[in-house]
């Protein structure tokens, strides 16, 4: 009798330890889980300023796009999508043409520098062209020529190439905006760090399609909050449970 009643007793203990266990291991997810919906909270109310400063750059009036001694200063978060003007003349000769998805659907961007008058370049992203018109002859006539004014937006540099698809210099095929490799395939120099997104001004011929610049920033924090804060309550909830049951049994 008394060699059963200790065999019960100890079960009882091991099962009160295990119990004991599982109520740390619910209440460390639970913090765990309530820290990470904090920092999402955080991201959001980040995310929610950049969209702000983001949309009044693009809505305020334009200004002279950045002089090279302020090249080293210029900055994703300060910078992008400022909007801007420049002023030079283009050399259609080394245009690049960069694979593209629009709302008009697959075809090219058409990247050309544009000479500056302080004798610095920018490539300037002139807009889309269809698949079928990627000749140079199909767009001559778009070709502007002599000094030429640009408004449009300041973009980053893409370097490296797209998602599995990386440039191609030597093949003149690119996927990505990437101004240092197009800027050395063509022999450019004294290329500003960033490239111009030119706006919706009509080209001669109707070619190139400028202004079609997405600005858009995928912002899930607030589910993100939610999934985890849901999971701490989860969490909480089996606390109880398991501390219910272990008085039940007793």
């Amino acid at each position: 009798m008394t060699g059963g009643h200790d065999v019960k007793v100890e079960g009882a203990k091991a099962s009160s330890r295990a119990r004991f266990l599982l109520r740390g291991a619910l209440l460390l997810l639970a913090v765990v889980f309530v820290a990470l919906g904090t920092w999402q909270i955080q991201r959001l109310f980040w995310k929610l300023d950049l969209i702000a400063r983001v949309d009044a750059r693009v809505h305020a009036a334009a200004v002279p796009a950045p002089p090279r001694p302020d090249w080293d200063s210029i900055t994703r978060e300060k910078d992008e999508y400022l909007r801007v003007t420049a002023t030079g003349t283009f050399n259609h000769d080394k245009s690049v043409l960069v694979q593209a998805v629009t709302e008009r659907g697959a075809g090219f961007w058409l990247l050309t520098p544009l000479h500056r008058e302080d004798g610095t370049m920018v490539l300037v992203n002139r807009g889309f062209v269809p698949a079928d018109r990627r000749g140079r002859a199909d767009r001559a006539e778009g070709e502007a020529l002599g000094s030429t004014g640009v408004t449009g937006l300041l973009r980053i540099s893409e370097p490296g190439g797209a998602f599995l698809r990386s440039n191609d210099p030597s093949g003149d095929r690119w996927f990505s905006r990437d101004v240092a490799a197009i800027a050395t395939a063509k022999g450019l120099t004294d290329v500003a760090p960033y490239f111009i997104d030119a706006d919706a001004t009509p080209n001669s011929g109707g070619l190139p399609i400028g202004g079609l610049t997405v600005v858009s920033f995928r912002n899930s924090h607030l589910v993100y909050a939610l999934t985890w804060f849901a999971l701490a309550g989860m969490s909480v909830g089996g606390v109880y449970i398991v501390r219910r049951r272990s008085t039940s049994s007793h």
